[in-house]
């Protein structure tokens, strides 16, 4: 699965929310959509992903930042966001979601 294949809401929750904090967190959501066979595995995949990603030490976050590490908190923070986006895109049934 690709990206575009993603609903907008999704895209808007993960992608975008990514995007706006930083262009290498947004790489690594991006190339999650590749191991999914959909949105409902991508969903589940990134929420066990970001787990993951907040056990990071500083060192594991500067590698994963291409020596450009955010702050911590921040990182936590951003996170955080995109598993409340994420819960909020999984009330709204699959057929009811915006698709191009």
């Amino acid at each position: 699965m690709d990206t575009d294949d993603l609903s907008e809401e999704t895209y808007q929750a993960i992608i975008l929310e990514a995007e706006r904090f930083n262009h290498d967190l947004t790489l690594q959501f991006g190339l999650l959509s590749y191991k999914c066979q959909d949105e409902k595995e991508y969903l589940e995949k990134s929420i066990i992903m970001i787990g993951k990603m907040k056990k990071l030490d500083e060192i594991d976050l500067e590698d994963m930042f291409f020596g450009n590490p955010p702050r911590m908190d921040q990182f936590h923070q951003v996170l955080d966001t995109i598993l409340v986006n994420i819960e909020d895109v999984k009330k709204i049934p699959i057929e009811q979601r915006n698709h191009e």
